[in-house]
């Protein structure tokens, strides 16, 4: 990345060799402008700076602006044809990206400049003429990096914090910043001001809410959908998991120049194997919940196209965007039914998995992947070697404590009742291979009974006979159970010592 005080050493370094042209290629004009009045100020140079709203202003000085008569080629024609060792700083250009009659101004500027030791500085995003970029360099000044967004961040809770309440402390600063990453440092302010403004003050609980603005700028794409986090997921089991998860978190909003200089990349995230209806998908809220980033889930099937070429375009675009959201969590829900196409001969599968692939192992973006999986042998083995996900975790069938842990609380919950030891006993052993969605099920089976007969009193033979009208996971698909367990203990980390799984 090329940062503000990089570009900043790099374009003076320019400046002093004479080089004719430099192109600093950015949208944010405004931060060009505060580097250029710094240098004028540190480096005693002297620039000639043009804007469409200002007009010709010698920058350092109080002068009035020089008007140009709508014709500023032709003015620092006229001036750099008189003057050796000129500098000018053109902030508003025209069309430059082809042959037209004001690129060939330009460049005739450009050669009397290089034949009078002239020094001629572009800001632009717009691509430039190649006969015009061969004069002289190009610096790209990236958005704001991580110390940038901290700095400006620090300065706006102190302009403010008088006024406002501000919970934020250094930590939550670190995690703001890596949120927003990506914008530039108007939008920044202007995200900063519509949040204490909006809210009177800076609330730790609004965090994920600040990421979750980048994805109304970017155009949207049919195959990412933004995910509402509208309640707490209470979580039962998965100790390892959630161990594993808090560790990570703390890389995961490092500084990305901490992580370089220890060569180092934010962690890519999981791919969890596991029994259905044991919490795999739930796993995706609870990450984009405790770490406070949106959540997004990508449909990768829905980026397959008839039309030749045209999957692999949507691939690229829907990639696109979740780099342009980021930091993120991304769902990918039974991902194998989508990727395993590869099996088959499917050349446009093939395509697609390898463009999918190539992001996993090469992207630098902040995105944290929660992908699921149900059946292990249409994975891949390109996507769950090392170095494509951070870990694969195995979540099973729940044991006697946690399906007692679970039970508890999904009556509670749904039954507003608090089970004594003999119930719970009494219903664990009779719920032997079910998994936590079909424990789910037996006891709101049980609670819409009770809304349907107002006056119903609860018993135990109420939750047993709920209990005995569900088939388990386990005896409808034994095998596939079977299965998945020997694979996840041969090949993937428990996501629990004693079982795990999750609870809504």
């Amino acid at each position: 990345m090329s940062n503000y005080s990089e570009v900043k050493k790099e374009l003076v370094n320019y400046i002093y060799a004479r080089t004719p042209l430099v192109i600093v290629s950015t949208n944010e004009r405004e931060r060009v402008e505060r580097m250029l009045n710094e240098i004028t100020k540190d480096a005693q140079i002297s620039l000639m700076y043009y804007t469409d709203a200002k007009q010709v202003k010698v920058l350092g000085t109080n002068d009035e602006a020089i008007d140009t008569d709508d014709d500023p080629l032709g003015f620092f024609l006229s001036q750099v044809k008189k003057q050796r060792n000129l500098n000018i700083v053109l902030g508003d250009v025209r069309r430059i990206s082809d042959d037209n009659a004001y690129s060939r101004e330009l460049m005739n500027i450009l050669y009397m400049a290089k034949e009078n030791n002239g020094v001629v500085i572009l800001i632009t995003s717009d691509q430039v003429w190649t006969r015009i970029s061969s004069f002289g360099m190009v610096i790209n000044l990236d958005y704001p990096d991580t110390n940038e967004r901290i700095i400006q961040i620090q300065k706006f809770i102190k302009m403010y914090q008088g006024r406002f309440q501000v919970e934020w402390d250094d930590e939550d600063i670190t995690r703001v910043s890596a949120v927003l990453r990506g914008f530039t440092e108007i939008q920044i302010d202007n995200i900063l001001s519509a949040e204490i403004i909006g809210n009177s003050g800076l609330k730790k609980a609004r965090i994920s809410q600040l990421a979750s603005q980048k994805q109304k700028i970017y155009p949207k794409v049919g195959s990412v959908q933004y995910i509402n986090l509208y309640k707490q997921y209470a979580v039962e089991g998965m100790d390892v998991l959630k161990i594993w998860l808090e560790r990570k978190k703390k890389i995961f909003f490092m500084p990305e120049e901490q992580l370089a200089e220890y060569d180092l990349k934010a962690p890519k995230g999981i791919l969890l194997v596991g029994v259905p209806g044991c919490g795999k998908s739930l796993t995706a809220k609870l990450v984009a919940q405790k770490w406070d980033l949106p959540l997004f889930r990508f449909d990768i099937g829905s980026v397959f196209d008839k039309w030749v070429g045209e999957s692999e375009k949507k691939m690229r675009e829907a990639l696109q965007f979740i780099e342009n959201v980021s930091p993120c969590v991304l769902w990918i829900d039974e991902i194998e039914k989508v990727l395993s196409t590869t099996d088959t001969g499917n050349e446009t599968g093939k395509r697609v998995l390898g463009e999918f692939l190539f992001w996993i192992q090469e992207a630098n973006s902040k995105v944290f992947m929660v992908a699921t999986a149900n059946n292990v042998k249409a994975l891949p083995y390109e996507l769950y070697r090392k170095g494509r996900f951070s870990e694969v975790f195995y979540a099973g069938l729940p044991n006697k404590s946690e399906r007692k842990k679970a039970l508890e609380h999904y009556i509670k919950v749904s039954l507003k009742a608090a089970p004594t030891d003999a119930i719970l006993d009494e219903l664990v052993k009779q719920t032997e291979g079910y998994s936590y969605s079909d424990l789910e099920t037996v006891i709101k089976d049980v609670a819409q009974q009770v809304l349907i007969e107002k006056e119903k009193t609860i018993n135990i033979s109420d939750l047993i006979a709920s209990v005995k009208a569900i088939i388990p996971i386990s005896q409808i698909n034994p095998e596939l159970v079977k299965e998945i367990e020997n694979w996840g203990k041969n090949r993937a980390i428990n996501v629990s010592e004693v079982g795990g799984g999750f609870s809504e």
